[in-house]
């Protein structure tokens, strides 16, 4: 380790740049039995000119 700080902030610039992929799974179970599973997942990024957004925007 080199022992640098880095500020949140720019953490946080430096994921949403590329962008940021989170996955998990919950499953509830009583007895080994499966009773509920849930599945998530999300993508987080940054959206700019260079990049628009795929969604439509909406004026309000």
């Amino acid at each position: 380790m080199t022992g640098e700080e880095v500020a949140l902030v720019d953490l946080l610039d430096r994921l949403l740049a590329g962008g940021v992929v989170l996955a998990g799974d919950i499953t509830l179970s009583i007895a080994d039995i499966d009773l509920v599973r849930v599945d998530l997942k999300a993508l987080i990024s940054s959206v700019n000119d260079a990049v628009p957004s795929p969604w439509k925007q909406v004026n309000v």
